[in-house]
This record gives C-alpha cells, structure tokens and sequence, in this order.
C-alpha cells in the first residue's frame, strides 16, 4: 500500500495542525515523518528463490519415489524446473510483502529501519534548530517499527524511557488501524513532556521547521 493511500487530506490537516498546536506552547520542533518501508531487503529475494527451488527439488525427488507416472528423469528438465522454482520464488518474494518479510530477520529490519530514521533525521534537518530541540517521530510501515529520537538539546534532560513509552503508543494506534489518532496522540504527549522538562515556547521563538507530515516511499 501507497503512504498516500493510508493518509486523506484530512488526516493530514488534523497532523499538522496538532504539531502547530503543540509548537505554540513549546521552544521545541515536532517533526513526523512516515515511510512505506525503509530497505529494499534483496536478500529476501535471494532467500525466496533458494526456498522454492529447494522445494521443487524436493517435489521432484518425492515424485520419482512415490508417484512414478509423475517422475521426472531428464536432468535438463529437472535443471529448468528447479531453476524457475528459484525465479518464482525471487518474484514472489519482491511483490508479496507478507513473504518478503516472512523472509527476513529482526536484526535485518532493525538495522534497516534505525538507518533510514538517521537518515531521514538529517535529511529533514531536525537537528537545524536554535537550541537543538527539535524530535522526530519516524513510522516505516513495513517493519512495523517506531523510532522517536530527539536533538541533544531534549535528550540531555528527556529520559529514553519516555520515547519508549511513545513509541509503543504509537505501535499499538497503528495495530488497531488508528494511525492518525496515534500520532496526533504522540504528538500532544512530546509536547507535554517538554513542557514537563521546562521547554516552554518564549516570546523570541519563531517557527523553524515546516508543520506538515512527511510522506517517503
């Protein structure tokens, strides 16, 4: 699915004007960003071609033994056979998300997803704020993983405890199909841990970084 699929106009107006409510009261930048999937996991491909082409070996050999009308014996053909099997399972892999992710370790969507929000971190210049008080709530889909990570300025005094608790917040919103009420939910929570850690908004602050929810394929 599409990020533009999983978000109406709608739902991205009532996310920006939370992250702009939150702003007004808080010295701090909230920054949502969501991706659709953050690797391109090749090596899922790679594994599905191996797991059916093994299958069909294992096919074949079953055939020989306890249906013999069905045996195959032309080593050419067993060699076409088994190497489209691994074509198939290449294929299937690379567009069925459920297999391409039944193919892949935690430590493979971890890393992943931990790199591309250091990415999208410095891509949307969260760190390009006055006194380093900008965060990042990152969603990728895909993984089924949620990274908040906040600029020096906030993790000096904000315990990582308290992302932790947001994140799974934010997890457990998406699981019901409610992502837009759980991020505007998060949202509301940096802003009142902030102002929990004394980030109150002064009368010199101005707006840094744009409101909106970013949207990456």
């Amino acid at each position: 699915m599409s990020l533009a699929r999983r978000f109406s106009e709608k739902d991205l107006e009532r996310i920006k004007a939370a992250v702009k409510e939150a702003e007004s009261k808080i010295s701090g930048e909230i920054v949502p960003v969501f991706v659709e999937k953050s690797g391109y996991y090749t090596i899922a491909n790679y594994r599905g071609a191996m797991v059916l082409a093994a299958f069909t070996f294992a096919l074949i050999v079953f055939l020989d033994r306890y249906v013999p009308a069905l045996a195959v014996y032309d080593p050419l053909l067993i060699f076409v056979l088994v190497v489209l099997g691994g074509v198939i399972g290449a294929v299937i892999a690379h567009y069925i998300p459920p297999v391409k992710f039944w193919l892949l370790s935690q430590f493979h969507l971890d890393q992943s997803t931990r790199k591309r929000a250091e990415n999208a971190f410095l891509e949307e210049e969260v760190f390009n704020t006055r006194h380093r008080t900008g965060i990042m709530i990152f969603v990728s889909f895909f993984e089924h993983e949620v990274i908040v990570m906040a600029d020096r300025g906030i993790s000096k005094v904000v315990a990582q405890k308290e992302w932790d608790k947001m994140v799974v917040n934010i997890i457990d919103n998406i699981r019901r199909g409610k992502v837009t009420e759980g991020m505007i939910a998060a949202i509301q929570r940096c802003s009142e841990v902030l102002l929990e850690n004394g980030f109150v908004r002064t009368s010199d602050d101005v707006n840094e970084l744009r409101d909106d929810l970013r949207l990456e394929d």
